[in-house]
């Protein structure tokens, strides 16, 4: 693989800063009680603020988010980075592949940490990652030689149903944050659940980027296109690890006593089972090269 050291120096340093991060995180206030406490945001809402551990000063609905998440990170995303920077030493195509689908994860949730997470102790660490996870990312992807990429995959890759369900999820994805930035905006009124944070840093990432890329990626697989292959395994093994996370964002803020919209109680863990499907369709159909 070209850039191997260079990619698996970042991957060790992401594994590395994502243990402290995701460590500290979750565990960071978890002893502590009675110090929420209530926060008038400029929209004039009542906030009931966090109020310990490195997540004082996020509300307490984006806390248990973060824990959640947090949790996903250090028992899943870690270990799946490690395990699939060996099997890319090894020289399997299938390692290299969920590599660069975790390292998405990673510029995902840092790119979210970076940008959303209320300024505290660990933004350096934050910014350290989101760095680092986009290089490796981007390294990752140029390994890969765009004339052979139809060739990691068997003919009988049912292309088209993944395709079909990746626009599915675009569109449902779409459907869903319209839903609640239309009617707000329309009304002249904030979003639901924007409590004291300034904008909605997740929408604009999902929107701008995370929409039309799983769009591109439908048409260009249900075509066929060689980039297409690559793409599909990156959002497919990407959506993987995020939609777990979100599906432990969303049991953690249940647990936490937030309230959380019947839509996204059945919508996000419903994907997440979709995707993982798709993974193991994906996996069972990559051809391994022979081996000299």
């Amino acid at each position: 693989m070209k850039h191997m050291r260079s990619v698996a120096i970042l991957s060790v340093l992401i594994s590395v800063l994502a243990a402290v991060a995701a460590g500290y995180g979750l565990f960071s206030g978890s002893g502590g009680s009675g110090a929420e406490y209530t926060f008038t945001s400029t929209w004039g809402d009542a906030v009931q603020i966090y109020g310990t551990g490195v997540y004082s000063h996020e509300s307490v609905s984006m806390a248990a988010q973060a824990k959640g998440q947090d949790a996903v990170t250090l028992i899943m995303a870690i270990p799946l980075l490690l395990v699939s920077l060996i099997m890319t030493a090894k020289g399997l195509v299938k390692g290299r592949l969920l590599l660069a689908g975790t390292l998405g994860y990673f510029l995902y949730t840092y790119a979210s940490y970076s940008f959303l997470a209320m300024y505290n102790s660990l933004f350096l660490v934050y910014v350290m990652l989101l760095s680092a996870s986009f290089f490796a990312f981007i390294l990752t992807l140029l390994s890969f030689d765009k004339d052979r990429l139809h060739s990691y995959f068997k003919k009988s890759l049912p292309a088209k149903r993944l395709g079909s369900f990746l626009l599915f999820i675009a569109f449902m994805i779409l459907m869903l944050w319209l839903g609640k930035i239309i009617n707000p905006l329309l009304s002249g009124t904030v979003p639901q659940g924007l409590e004291h944070y300034s904008t909605l840093v997740i929408q604009a990432l999902d929107l701008a980027i995370v929409v039309p890329v799983a769009t591109v990626t439908g048409i260009l697989l249900i075509r066929r296109q060689s980039i297409g292959y690559l793409m599909a395994a990156v959002v497919i093994f990407k959506a993987v690890t995020l939609l777990t996370a979100i599906t432990a964002m969303l049991v953690a803020m249940v647990f936490a006593g937030e309230v959380v919209s019947a839509a996204e109680l059945v919508i996000f863990p419903l994907f997440n089972v979709g995707v993982i499907v798709c993974m193991i369709i994906l996996l069972r159909n990559v051809i391994e090269p022979a081996r000299q």
